[in-house]
């Protein structure tokens, strides 16, 4: 089997910053709160009229430009997201008319949290397998829009953003994707979801006045369940990869709570040096978290070609994912 790399990526964030201050006289909260539980200092919102189409489009440009390609030359576009721009059509249609993708085919991907590292590594295995040679993948979110303002518990922690990374076939065997490990633990769905809306419980004023189209989550428990199985999955990838912590250059874990960070990187035995971390210029954006931390980590110089990259998420559902790559460029 041929092997698959990637070999471009792009972001966008919409201009619009909320910061902590504006959020103290939105909600009980304070500045020192916000920063003490989760690390976050500012969060990026889309304008009201931006959807998470027009956010993944941009980020696709970026990537695409940077490549030197034609949308034309895709062969499937991923977009990664939990804020369609509606039910049906999926957003990748929407994404593949704007950026004038001729003759390639695409689905949305929902895995909360961890739908671009699940989008990335599919896309790995389509390139793998010989039926694609590129696939862009796109994770992209306004969270703003399926957020309670008045709910301090939550609102304070997520932000909108989109990134892209292009997947592409590589006959080097020291350069793209090593292995990915991927688990889903279903008896945690309750404790992170948006309730109405879908079949169970379709949208009515009712639903409307009770709030049931924003994010619930009981805190605890998420929190307990992610920091417990980021570490576990990450360490198994790497125990069935033969590779050890002192080999791995960066950590580009999912951008949720700074105390899961490093509670992660802590109990892998990893330094401060190995790990990525700008959830205090976004917050939790979701899908666009690894695309974002990882294009930071770029342009601080601290991921360079023939790097080992270990990419770690944990979402609701509950969904678990860890991914590891020999950076390609």
């Amino acid at each position: 089997m041929r092997g698959a790399k990637i070999t471009a990526l792009g972001c966008y964030v919409p201009p619009k910053v909320l910061n902590n201050f504006e959020l103290e006289s939105m909600v009980d909260t304070t500045n020192e709160w916000i920063l003490e539980r989760t690390g976050i200092r500012e969060r990026h919102i889309a304008e009201p009229e931006v959807a998470t189409s027009d956010l993944a489009v941009e980020a696709a440009r970026v990537a695409l430009s940077e490549r030197g390609m034609d949308p034309s030359e895709l062969d499937a576009i991923l977009v990664c997201t939990v804020t369609p721009d509606m039910l049906f059509p999926a957003t990748a249609c929407l994404v593949q008319n704007r950026l004038g993708a001729r003759e390639v085919w695409g689905f949305d991907l929902i895995a909360a949290c961890c739908s671009f590292l699940y989008g990335l590594d599919l896309a790995a295995d389509l390139v793998r397998s010989g039926s694609h040679q590129r696939v862009l993948v796109i994770g992209a979110d306004t969270m703003s829009r399926i957020i309670d303002y008045s709910d301090r518990a939550t609102c304070i922690l997520f932000g909108d953003g989109a990134g892209a990374m292009l997947v592409e076939a590589t006959d080097d065997p020291n350069e793209g994707i090593i292995d990915y490990i991927h688990e889903i633990d279903g008896s945690g769905g309750d404790s992170l979801k948006m309730p109405a809306g879908g079949s169970r419980i379709p949208a009515s004023h009712k639903t409307v006045d009770d709030k049931l189209h924003f994010v619930h989550q009981e805190g605890q428990q998420v929190f307990k369940f992610a920091v417990r199985r980021m570490h576990e999955v990450a360490s198994n990838l790497l125990e069935r990869t033969g590779k050890s912590t002192s080999e791995i250059k960066l950590l580009v874990p999912h951008q949720a709570n700074m105390r899961i960070i490093n509670a992660t990187a802590e109990r892998l035995g990893l330094s401060p040096e190995q790990v990525v971390i700008n959830i205090q210029h976004y917050g939790n954006t979701t899908g666009a978290t690894i695309p974002l931390a990882t294009r930071d980590a770029i342009r601080d110089g601290r991921l360079q070609k023939g790097d080992l990259v270990l990419f770690a998420a944990v979402g609701a559902g509950f969904t678990t994912g860890a991914s590891l790559w020999r950076w390609s460029y």
